[in-house]
């Protein structure tokens, strides 16, 4: 009896670990596909400002968006850009070199917004509000000098369902993040191409793409973020009532005015009914039992 060449083929393993691969990614482009359609966040001609962190969900969401554009029924055009803020140990080489092998044009842009930050912000405070503030003028302004009408931002589903409980628990509004947003300005459309997108299918995606990934040690990890206790909620909920994250996303763009207080919203004031006043009451009576 012949016995068979010890590792010659793919292991049992390794094709399942490729089959698991292929059905998460066809699960996360047609997520992205279904959140373009969805809200129109790409029409033919644009060029978008895809703005990537260094983290897993920018790394996945430009690699998703190249793999899309190479398929799509439409031209549009990719822009990737980068930001410096100079923060220690940041590893500057890291994202042109991997930019690189993807053969789309690309910007690194270098901003000391770290200096500013410490400088404003007492040590042990949350830099976030500012930071934030600090990095969007710059991707803003930047995406008016080359041209882009449109800016690709990374939030996925869970970090939408996490800011509509920041704003409802600590803001008092029912705001979350959208799919897609028009700046303060008026000059610039937001978009956020993996709104429909879960954390942990990122996650696994930039583990098995292997992405360079650059930790944020600026703001995003602080311990005592608001939002970290929101996620830390959220996931302990998920573990308990499996799908709850997806079921209070849904009810996001399941809203119904007339069941909720706001008067700007829904015309309380002028709100009758449609009976006939004019019929009168029938004769009632009484009858002991």
């Amino acid at each position: 009896m012949k016995q068979g060449a010890v590792g010659h083929g793919p292991s049992r393993d390794s094709r399942r670990d490729r089959l698991e691969f292929n059905k998460l990614r066809k699960r996360l482009r047609r997520l992205v596909g279904k959140a373009i359609a969805d809200f129109n966040l790409i029409e033919a001609g644009d060029r978008i400002m895809v703005c990537i962190s260094g983290g897993k969900d920018s790394h996945a969401m430009l690699e998703l968006l190249i793999s899309l554009r190479d398929s799509a029924p439409v031209d549009f055009e990719l822009v990737a850009v980068t930001l410096d803020q100079k923060q220690p140990d940041y590893p500057e080489e890291v994202l042109p070199a991997y930019l690189e092998t993807l053969n789309i044009p690309f910007y690194i842009l270098e901003r000391d917004t770290y200096s500013v930050v410490r400088s404003v912000i007492p040590e042990g405070k949350t830099t976030c509000g500012l930071c934030s503030r600090l990095r969007r003028g710059t991707l803003y302004g930047f995406a008016e000098q080359i041209g882009a009408n449109k800016i690709a931002l990374g939030h996925h589903r869970d970090d939408i369902v996490e800011t509509a409980f920041l704003n409802m628990f600590f803001g008092g509004k029912l705001k979350a993040m959208p799919a897609k947003l028009r700046s303060d300005d008026g000059k610039h459309i937001v978009i956020r191409p993996l709104a429909y997108c879960s954390e942990s299918d990122l996650a696994a995606y930039a583990q098995a793409k292997q992405f360079p990934i650059i930790p944020c040690n600026l703001c995003g990890t602080q311990e005592n973020l608001q939002r970290q206790e929101i996620k830390q909620m959220l996931r302990a909920w998920e573990r308990q009532y499996p799908g709850r994250t997806e079921t209070i996303f849904r009810a996001l763009g399941n809203v119904a005015t007339s069941h909720l207080m706001d008067r700007d919203l829904f015309d309380f004031e002028t709100l009758q009914g449609e009976g006939d006043n004019s019929i009168g009451l029938p004769d009632i009576r009484v009858v002991n039992l």
